[in-house]
Order: structure tokens, then C-alpha cells, then sequence
């Protein structure tokens, strides 16, 4: 079973390489936060408040998630609404919440040995979800690079809290996993990068 673990910050291309590199090595992709995104969604749109511990572990263990080429809760398409300000917003402290994480670790775990092997991207991949991962690598951008990609979405100051956050939380912090190959895209074109990946699963 082949695993290629891509993590690294808001913006750092972390989407955009991994699907290219899941579609060269004609494996499975599965980005992990589009899960975190849905139990954001769904607390968003139930009022849970996303410092609620227990009611946000319990979503997150009774939602019917399926993930491919579009995400579905409940038979529905709801993946044009997962990048909503508001999730987007939310996410950060959802992602926060150990139980939430320990429901979705197991997903990701079980998504991949389901499909024997895949690239996944995250922001705990190599470090704690696939550990043993064939490649694990991280990503990174300068922040102006960052703030470019993402305009769209979030400003500055989001990226600015969402890396704060991400990066103390008690559970699962964003850290370069151990073992793992940090790869600079700024201002790198997406085949170059994804040539680099390539070459270490190959090396």
C-alpha cells in the first residue's frame, strides 16, 4: 500500500500538488481537512459552538461523510459550501477538539486501507496520521505567496489566526513531520514540485 503524506500551512499548495501527484501516480487523493470542513459545516449550520467539546465529537462520529471527486453528508453534495467564510472561520476550532480529531484520524486511516493507498494532505499526515508513510513531505510558501493564493477566501489576518491555531493546539499540532522532505513553492511551477515528490517515492 502506497501512502504520500503532503502537510503544510494555509496556502502553501498543499491541494493543488497533491491531486497532481495522486493523478501522475494514479492513486487515490483525499484532502483530510475537507472532513474537519464538514463538521465545521455541519456545526455551523446545527449552532453547536465550536468550543463544545463533546457536541462536536459527536457530530463528528454520527455524520455520513463520503469523499471523491465531490464531498457528500447525508447523500447531499455540499462541497461548494464547505469554503465558506463562515466554515472557514470555524474550522480551526473544530480541528482543535482531541475527540473530533481521534473520529477523523480513524476515517482517514480507513479511507486509505479501503482504497489501498493514497496521497493525502493534511496538516498532521506525516506526523501523526501515516507516520510510516512511503514519502512524507511539507510544504511551505512565504507568507506573500500564501496571502496571494488565498485571497479569495481568507485575508491575511485570517491566515495569520488559522497558522497561530494550527500550529499551538494541544492535539495534533502543524509541525514538519520527522523524516519529512520540506519543499519550498514559492514561485516554483506546480510540475516542478510535483517531478520532486515524485523522484523521492521513486528514490
Amino acid at each position: 500500500m502506497r501512502v504520500v503524506a503532503i502537510d503544510g500551512p494555509v496556502g502553501s499548495g498543499k491541494s493543488t500538488v497533491a491531486k497532481a501527484v495522486a493523478e501522475r501516480l494514479d492513486l487515490p487523493y483525499l484532502e483530510s481537512g475537507a472532513m474537519y470542513r464538514v463538521v465545521a459545516w455541519a456545526a455551523v449550520r446545527r449552532g453547536i459552538d465550536p468550543e463544545a467539546a463533546d457536541a462536536l465529537t459527536a457530530l463528528a462520529a454520527e455524520l455520513d461523510m463520503e469523499f471523491g471527486e465531490r464531498v457528500m453528508v447525508e447523500g447531499a453534495d455540499v462541497t461548494g459550501e464547505l469554503r465558506s467564510p463562515e466554515v472557514g472561520r470555524t474550522v480551526s476550532a473544530v480541528a482543535a477538539t482531541a475527540g473530533v480529531r481521534t473520529e477523523l484520524v480513524r476515517r482517514q486511516r480507513e479511507w486509505v486501507d479501503e482504497q489501498g493507498g493514497a496521497v493525502v494532505e493534511g496538516r498532521d499526515i506525516g506526523s501523526v496520521v501515516f507516520p510510516d508513510a512511503d514519502v512524507k513531505v511539507f510544504l511551505t510558501a512565504s507568507a506573500a505567496e500564501r496571502a496571494r493564493r488565498r485571497e479569495r477566501d481568507e485575508t491575511p489576518d485570517d491566515l495569520a489566526r488559522r497558522d497561530l491555531l494550527d500550529s499551538t493546539r494541544a492535539v495534533s499540532p502543524l509541525v514538519v513531520p520527522q523524516g519529512a522532505v520540506v519543499v519550498d513553492t514559492t514561485g516554483r511551477p506546480i510540475d516542478d514540485v510535483v517531478d520532486e515528490i515524485v523522484g523521492m517515492l521513486d528514490g
